[in-house]
């Protein structure tokens, strides 16, 4: 599997996004954005990326969750590529929904949707158990303090992924975490239950 964070737009708010190849860039690989940014602005990087003979730069998208700085790009960079576009609830520029723990192809990789709500009640992460490599979207992994209030569905979310060997987290707008990822989580998942409870996910 190869990771490609692509360039941000330098006049508009938006996020990581992520093209992610299969090693080798075979014809079976599924070339795959993960999230596409507020504009179009990442298709000039994607065009200097050799993305495999014979196959399209970008097969399928999908997003994290839907605010404007994940999703605000999706009705061009779709256009472009012809790409089918998967996300964890409907809306508009989306294919198809996708399920908690349902398996997905991504590049040569299998990857597991985890439904994470908190950040968004349609947040999602997507995690290789062979790589054990975490696409974290928004989903707040780094809470270093207690305070704030979480849902008992974040802390349930947080409970589900401290069961999985994750060394490798790309998030939405930090740098790749690629050390004690795993720690920072469980940290993440003590510090939330010292704060205060809400009863419903944020929408």
């Amino acid at each position: 599997m190869k990771v490609m964070c692509l360039k941000k737009s330098r006049t508009k708010y938006t996020c990581n996004a992520y093209l992610i190849l299969g090693t080798w860039s075979t014809l079976k690989d599924v070339n795959t954005l993960v999230d596409v940014g507020t504009d179009g602005s990442i298709v000039e990087a994607i065009s200097k990326i050799y993305t495999g003979v014979g196959k399209k730069p970008v097969e399928q998208i999908i997003i994290t969750h839907e605010h404007f700085d994940h999703a605000g790009g999706i009705k061009e960079i779709r256009s472009l590529y012809n790409a089918k576009v998967y996300a964890f609830k409907q809306f508009e520029g989306v294919d198809e929904t996708l399920k908690d723990g349902q398996i997905v192809r991504i590049g040569d990789r299998d990857f597991e949707v985890i439904h994470t709500p908190g950040h968004s009640s349609d947040s999602i992460c997507l995690y290789c158990e062979e790589d054990k490599t975490l696409f974290s979207g928004d989903t707040p992994l780094r809470v270093s303090t207690p305070g704030g209030s979480y849902s008992i569905e974040f802390i349930q979310a947080l409970e589900n992924l401290i069961r999985r060997d994750v060394r490798t987290i790309y998030s939405g707008h930090d740098n790749p975490v690629e050390e004690n990822a795993g720690d920072m989580i469980r940290r993440t998942l003590l510090n939330v239950k010292s704060s205060s409870l809400i009863v419903e996910s944020r929408g």
